[in-house]
C-alpha cells in the first residue's frame, strides 16, 4: 500500500506499531462517533427536558452530521499548512468547548449551535486520523494502523452508545455531554506525547481536492461510499421499528450488541488482512451488507431472522471505513482525499436518515430493507467493476 502524504514525510520505520499514538487516534475517533450518536439513546429524556418532540430533538444528530459534511473540505484546505498534530489538538479543543456548552445550556437553539460546532471538530478529526495513522508506520503495516485508528466507530456503536445511554439515564443527558468534554481535554496531552508532529500540505488544499477528484477510480469509490453508508444509516436509524416488526421490540439492546460484536470481528479481520486482500474484503463487505438487508426484509418470519440479519450487517459494516479510506488514499495518492470521503460519509448519513423517515411514514418499516437492497445492487456492481483503479487487486 502506498500513500503519499502531503508533507511527503515518513516518520516511523520501525517494525512494531506505535500503539500509544494509534490508540490516541482511536480515542479521538471514538469520541467523534459517540458524541454524534449519544442523542439517539437519550431522545425521550432530552425531549422532555427541552419541551420538544423526539423528532425535533433528533435533529441534533442531523445538525452534527451536516456540520461535518459542510466544513470538512474547506477547513482542511484552510489549515493545510498546520501540522497534523496541531489540527488534531485544535479539533479536540473545539470538541471540549462545544460539549461543555451542550452540558450547560437549557435552550434548544443554543444546543443546536453547540452540536453544529461539535460537528465541525468531528470533521477535522475524521479527516485526519486515517492518514495520520498511515504516515507514522512503515508501508507494509499501514492497513493494520489505519484499522486500529478507525476502530473507534464500531467500538462506539457497540459499547460507547449503550454506556452513554446508561450514564445519561443515571445522571442526566447534559452530564453525558460534560463527560465527553472532559475526555476530550484529557486526550490532548496524550496526543502531544504519543504522536509525531507531522507537517501539513505544501500545496494549495483546494488544488489537492480537485486533483484527487480527477484521479482514476476516486469517483467510483465515492459512489460506492455513498450507496454503502446510505444503506447502513437507513438500517441503523430505523432498527428500532424493525425490531418491533420482528416481535422483539424489548430486545433492542441485545440486537445492537450483536451488531457491535459482529462489527468488531469484521474490523479485526480487516486490519489483519487488508494489505494483501483489500479488493476481496471490499467486495465481500458490499455483498454481505446487501445480503443482510435482504435477510432483514424477512424479520417478520421469526426473531432469529432479525439476529442473523443484524449479525451479517455488522460483519459487512465493521471494516468499511478502513476499506474506503484506504481505497481513496491509494487511488488519489494523497491523504488529502480523507476530507472528501468524510464529507460523502456524512451527507450519506443524513440522506439515509431522511429517506428512511419518508419510507417509514409512507410505506411502512418493512419497505426499508428492500429499498436498501435496491440501493446495494448498483453499489455492488460498481465495487466489482472497479478492478482497474478504484478497487484493484493488490495481492
Amino acid at each position: 500500500m502506498s500513500v503519499v502524504g502531503e508533507g511527503e514525510t515518513r516518520f516511523a520505520e520501525k517494525t512494531r506499531l506505535p500503539m500509544a499514538g494509534l490508540l490516541a487516534l482511536f480515542t479521538a475517533g471514538f469520541l467523534g462517533i459517540i458524541n454524534e450518536t449519544i442523542p439517539a439513546g437519550l431522545l425521550p429524556e432530552m425531549a422532555d427536558s427541552l419541551g420538544r418532540s423526539e423528532s425535533v430533538v433528533g435533529q441534533t444528530i442531523t445538525v452534527y452530521a451536516l456540520a461535518t459534511a459542510l466544513t470538512a473540505i474547506p477547513l482542511n484546505a484552510a489549515l493545510k499548512n498546520m501540522s497534523r498534530r496541531k489540527v488534531l489538538v485544535s479539533a479536540l479543543i473545539d470538541f471540549a468547548l462545544a460539549n461543555a456548552v451542550a452540558a450547560l445550556v437549557d435552550g434548544f437553539v443554543m444546543l443546536l449551535i453547540a452540536r453544529f460546532v461539535a460537528g465541525v471538530g468531528a470533521g477535522l478529526i475524521w479527516s485526519n486520523i486515517g492518514g495520520y495513522a498511515a504516515r507514522i508506520v512503515p508501508e507494509g503495516m499501514q492497513g493494520k494502523a489505519v484499522a486500529i485508528a478507525l476502530a473507534g466507530t464500531p467500538v462506539a456503536l457497540s459499547l460507547g452508545l449503550p454506556a452513554g445511554t446508561l450514564l445519561g439515564n443515571v445522571v442526566g443527558w447534559q452530564a453525558t455531554f460534560g463527560v465527553v468534554a472532559i475526555l476530550s481535554l484529557a486526550l490532548i496531552p496524550w496526543v502531544l506525547i504519543s504522536l509525531p508532529d507531522i507537517p501539513g500540505a505544501t500545496s494549495d488544499g483546494h488544488v489537492l481536492v480537485a486533483t484527487a477528484l480527477r484521479a482514476p477510480g476516486v469517483r467510483s469509490i465515492l459512489w460506492v461510499v455513498a450507496g454503502f453508508i446510505s444503506v447502513h444509516n437507513l438500517l441503523y436509524t430505523y432498527i428500532g421499528p424493525l425490531t418491533v416488526a420482528a416481535g422483539v421490540g424489548s430486545q433492542i439492546e441485545w440486537v445492537l450488541l450483536v451488531f457491535g460484536v459482529a462489527a468488531l470481528l469484521s474490523l479485526w479481520g480487516t486490519g489483519r488482512y487488508l494489505d494483501p486482500h483489500h479488493r476481496r474484503l471490499t467486495i465481500m463487505s458490499t455483498v454481505i451488507l446487501g445480503g443482510s438487508a435482504a435477510v432483514l426484509g424477512l424479520v417478520w418470519l421469526n426473531p432469529l431472522v432479525l439476529y442473523l440479519g443484524v449479525a451479517a450487517w455488522g460483519l459487512g459494516f465493521g471494516g468499511s471505513a478502513t476499506l474506503f479510506l484506504t481505497a481513496g488514499m491509494r487511488a488519489a495518492e494523497t491523504d488529502g482525499i480523507q476530507a472528501v470521503v468524510v464529507t460523502v460519509f456524512n451527507i450519506s448519513i443524513a440522506a439515509g436518515g431522511v429517506f428512511g423517515g419518508i419510507l417509514l411514514a409512507g410505506a411502512g418499516v418493512m419497505a426499508i430493507p428492500w429499498v436498501a437492497v435496491a440501493i446495494m445492487i448498483p453499489t455492488m456492481v460498481a465495487t466489482v467493476a472497479g478492478k482497474r483503479h478504484a478497487f484493484p487487486p493488490w495481492s
